[in-house]
């Protein structure tokens, strides 16, 4: 018998007895960590419903990320705002939660959904004439909507965020993605948007919720909002997307009065929605520091954008309340340009 020969094949046999072995326990952990890459979460559209923190994870370790993802957007103030513990995770620069806009924990259609957004990155944004990235559209919030700082990149909260938009854009079918995509659409009126007219709609169908002096209400100030305030110092600042009045009433259109206005079925208008924004926006709010360094192409500017500078001779006035009609066809008719918003 040839010893040596039987050794070596001895020897090449428990070599790849124990790289086999090597390899499933690799994929034990792969699956462990992601458990969602053998899960039978492909489900027919017709039985398809979005993700649920509360319901849907495990304990695994992406799973708890994504569970702190959810807590960060549902009590953003807590995590990383004024009321968080540590001082140095204090981004947020005021106490709304990221679904005071972004409703139901970013799962709820006509509200900027998460669904599917994870999906659409990277992506051209005129803001900053560039390709960008989900974590620079996060912190395109933190400095606007949140009135705050930039996240880090590599911090656990942001991490955390990026990491539930992601799990809630799995397995998305692709009609379900584009119904949960951005705001109700909006037939915009010819006209400028009336102060008062949104004043006496508000007075009727937000003041509620919101208080006469928009200011929202919590249990304390310890507390998260219930409903929150929709201008002054603990509001969304100038720079923010809901500060234009088409983006504020597309919102308002497909959402308000809350738990009564759905995509399907809002409540106002166009044109009552469109009022209600101009004087949701007609009042102070924070400003944004350095709103002109925003479009450094600023043909891409958004007609409603309220700050200038801008490349036509529109006023202000008209760059914020409208008509934008007319600042549409002079972008068409001088630069070729369609704008829609």
């Amino acid at each position: 018998m040839d010893f040596p020969k039987v050794i070596r094949l001895v020897a090449q046999a428990v070599y790849a007895v124990f790289g086999l072995a090597i390899l499933v326990l690799m994929l034990l952990i792969v699956l462990w960590v992601n458990p969602a890459l053998i899960s039978s979460n492909r489900v027919s559209p017709e039985d398809w419903r979005p993700r649920d923190a509360k319901t849907d994870l495990g304990t695994s370790p992406r799973d708890n990320l994504v569970k702190y993802g959810y807590e960060i957007i549902t009590e953003t103030s807590k995590h990383i705002g004024p009321m968080a513990p540590k001082v140095n995770v204090r981004y947020a620069g005021n106490n709304l939660s990221c679904q005071s806009c972004h409703l139901e924990a970013g799962r709820k259609t006509g509200s900027a959904s998460f669904v599917g957004v994870a999906n659409r990155f990277p992506q051209f944004r005129g803001r900053e004439n560039k390709m960008g990235n989900l974590i620079e559209r996060v912190n395109g919030c933190m400095e606007r909507s949140m009135n705050g700082k930039v996240l880090p990149d590599n911090s656990l909260e942001m991490q955390a965020i990026i990491a539930y938009m992601e799990w809630l854009s799995e397995n998305v079918p692709k009609d379900k993605e584009a119904q949960y995509k951005g705001f109700a659409k909006l037939e915009i009126p010819n006209k400028k948007a009336d102060v008062n007219t949104g004043k006496a709609l508000y007075i009727k169908h937000c003041q509620t919720c919101h208080m006469d002096n928009g200011q929202g209400q919590r249990p304390s100030e310890n507390d998260k909002y219930l409903y929150p305030p929709l201008w002054g110092k603990d509001s969304y600042n100038h720079g923010a997307g809901m500060h234009r009045v088409i983006t504020a009433a597309q919102f308002i259109k497909g959402n308000m009065p809350y738990l009564e206005a759905t995509l399907d079925n809002p409540v106002l208008t166009d044109e009552e929605a469109y009022h209600v924004a101009a004087y949701i926006n007609s009042f102070q709010r924070p400003q944004k520091a350095n709103p002109e360094v925003d479009f450094p192409d600023k043909k891409l500017k958004p007609v409603s954008t309220p700050y200038g500078p801008w490349v036509d001779e529109f006023s202000p006035d008209q760059h914020k309340y409208g008509p934008f009609q007319p600042i549409m066809a002079w972008y068409e008719k001088e630069l070729g340009i369609k704008k829609s918003k």
